[in-house]
């Protein structure tokens, strides 16, 4: 992708920092389930796991912000008023640390 294009898609977009309440359902209910795994499986006592954790958070984050902007670009899809709310990356953050306890609490029943 040509950074002229990339850098027309970041001066294009506005950041939104008004969003639907469902925004903070999703981001909530990622974090509280979260919580819930970490608390169950006691992870949060082991120091390396929890440097794994935020590795992945962070690149989970970097993965879905390239989504986004690949998906914007292309006009796969539009945000309205074509913009993104700013939610969405703390979001996909969290959500990747969810995943990541979910995932091994499945390794641990196998």
């Amino acid at each position: 992708m040509d950074i002229f294009i990339l850098k027309n898609i970041f001066l294009s977009m506005d950041l939104v920092f008004q969003f639907s309440q469902n925004w903070y359902v999703i981001f909530f209910g990622f974090l509280l389930l979260w919580l819930i795994l970490l608390i169950h499986r006691k992870s949060y006592r082991k120091r390396k796991e929890v440097k794994e954790q935020v590795c992945l958070a962070f690149a989970g984050l970097f993965i879905a912000i390239v989504m986004e902007i690949f998906a914007v670009s292309m006009d796969l899809w539009h945000y309205s008023p074509g913009d993104w709310p700013i939610i969405l990356w703390p979001t996909y953050f969290v959500a990747t640390l969810f995943g990541y306890q979910l995932l091994r609490t499945i390794e641990g029943f196998c």
